[in-house]
């Protein structure tokens, strides 16, 4: 075990040299595509690139002989076959070979006997010993989906889209159907224009939303549905227009995804919603400041518009973006549009006209009135970013947005101000172009405009920003008390009382004579004798119960 290996060539080896399998591309052409010793002789080159998967259904014409003897099946003159590519024995050992040929290809496989076993089930005067010999002709075929994983919901492709986007669970679709038990008895049926429906929501059986995000615009499928994914064990009396359906049954529907609309919620609330109903250009989007051009119509809920810009010969409207020109849910909605992306913008009263009935120059909006808005983005030019600037027009920027800021704070528009102070620490944020005087500066606007931002998020009770953001300032200068103080307010929301009792505690070690921090400190304490009375309270009851 001690003694060195000496040998300087490594010792021969008895491994199998590695299978490599050859797919013929021209007529004529041959060559083995399984290590089993499948051949492929290509007769007649097909269509395109696409070729048939496991699983798939193919439509054939084929005849299958003994190599040496006697033809023992076909299709039959005319009359294509239909198999399942891996799932039927007829063409017993061709399935590595099937899912390399294209449509309108003929193709002739030579099946080594290691390959047909079990084809003897179906024709048994076939030799177990034979080598078979299929001419296989690929007339079309189907992909096959397996929408569950669980052949509860198969999925039939019988017209492919080219576009690759699909909807997801919170999108908005339309659909048309059919659905049919399997004698052909009519379930149910869409109108001629389709139906339209969330997919989270779900429509007529849960199969349709579970298809339905599998599918891309303008594709036509049939679902074949078992009874979990359909009506189930109870099946369903016929009600609102529709037809019985029977206890367990199989349902056969016909569907078609006729467009989808791609649904952003705006706003953490769901006021504001983007319904895309064609995507954009490119990945870029209007950042605050940004001048955009779009076309608009707004629309209450019965249709009546009430303002529109950039129809019948108009130009496109222009404005500033968040600069408030326009109705705030909008404003904000069309921060998150690329380049000629149009959506249908869906604005709640709280982020439209309010309480307030507003009189526009084409009608009357009521008061607590949701806004409908079909918008499309034309344009926009960004204001210029952080990194095309030079130090001095950094910190100019800065400044004005912390101005802006303030202003918006003081009238109590606190997104828009902290959306300005979080503007402003961006473009100081990284100050390796910055001499010292310049760098102390960009610390004033940090820590200013980091402060100012945590208040705006205490107000609108996003506290667990507001903490992020005084933990921000205390990494700059540790004993700000104002970011202590704030940090505290934050925990304290969130029930983190022991937190916010240390920040209190150095607070009132670093300013004993503030007030606030006093105050503070006060209302900590009540907040958790209350809770310590309430646990203990709880801990009681707990007791009592265990004595029973």
């Amino acid at each position: 075990m001690d003694a060195i290996d000496e040998s300087l060539v490594p010792p021969e080896t008895n491994q199998e040299e590695e299978f490599r399998p050859y797919f013929p591309e021209k007529a004529e052409d041959e060559g083995v595509v399984n290590k089993e010793g499948l051949k492929k002789k290509l007769v007649t080159v097909g269509e395109g690139w696409e070729v048939p998967d496991q699983g798939d259904e193919i439509t054939v014409n084929f005849s299958g002989a003994v190599v040496g003897g006697a033809q023992f099946a076909s299709s039959g003159e005319g009359k294509p076959s239909v198999f399942f590519v891996g799932k039927d024995n007829v063409l017993k050992g061709c399935e590595d070979g099937l899912i390399t040929m294209r449509k309108g290809e003929i193709s002739i496989f030579t099946v080594p006997p290691a390959l047909t076993q079990g084809i003897q089930n179906i024709y048994p005067d076939i030799p177990q010993d034979a080598t078979l010999q299929f001419q296989v002709e690929l007339v079309s075929w189907y992909r096959i989906v397996d929408v569950n994983n669980d052949g509860g919901v198969v999925k039939k492709i019988v017209h492919k889209s080219e576009l690759l986007e699909r909807p997801e669970r919170k999108d908005e679709v339309t659909v048309k159907y059919e659905a049919k038990l399997e004698d052909g008895s009519i379930l149910a049926k869409s109108p001629e224009e389709g139906v339209e429906f969330l997919v989270s929501d779900g429509h007529l059986c849960p199969a349709l939303a579970a298809a339905v995000v599998t599918m891309r615009k303008g594709e036509q499928v049939i679902l074949r549905v078992e009874p979990q994914y359909a009506f189930g064990n109870a099946g369903r009396p016929a009600q609102d227009g529709l037809s019985a359906v029977p206890p367990n049954a199989v349902i056969i529907i016909t569907l078609e995804l006729v467009a989808y609309k791609l649904l952003k919620y705006i706003t953490d609330d769901k006021l504001v919603i983007k319904k895309i109903t064609s995507c954009g250009e490119a990945f870029e989007k209007p950042n605050t400041g940004a001048t955009a051009q779009i076309r608009y119509i707004g629309k209450l809920l019965d249709g009546t518009i009430f303002d529109k810009k950039g129809h019948d010969g108009m130009e496109p409207f222009e404005f500033t973006v968040d600069y408030e020109q326009i109705v705030e849910g909008l404003d904000m909605a069309v921060a998150t549009m690329k380049r000629k992306e149009v959506a249908l913008i869906i604005v709640g009263p709280e982020y439209g006209y309010g309480n307030n009935e507003t009189k526009t120059e084409l009608d009357v909006v009521p008061a607590r009135s949701t806004l409908y808005y079909e918008v499309e983005m034309v344009g926009f030019t960004k204001i210029t970013e952080s990194w095309d600037m030079n130090p001095e027009q950094k910190l100019e920027y800065a400044a004005k947005r912390k101005e802006e800021g303030n202003t918006y704070f003081k009238s109590g528009k606190y997104r828009r101000a902290s959306l300005r102070y979080d503007m402003a620490v961006k473009y100081v944020e990284f100050e390796s172009t910055f001499d010292e005087e310049q760098k102390n500066l960009g610390k004033f606007y940090k820590v200013s405009c980091n402060l100012n931002n945590a208040a705006c998020k205490l107000k609108i009770k996003d506290y667990k920003e507001a903490a992020n953001l005084c933990s921000k300032v205390l990494k700059l200068e540790p004993s700000n008390v104002k970011a202590l103080f704030r940090r505290a307010q934050a925990y304290m929301e969130n029930l983190d009382l022991d937190l916010a009792a240390l920040d209190l505690k150095k607070a009132n070690e670093i300013d004993p004579s503030n007030g606030d921090v006093t105050q503070q400190l006060q209302r900590l304490q009540n907040m958790q004798s209350y809770y310590d009375k309430k646990e203990s309270k709880l801990y009681v009851n707990m007791i009592e119960k265990l004595k029973i």
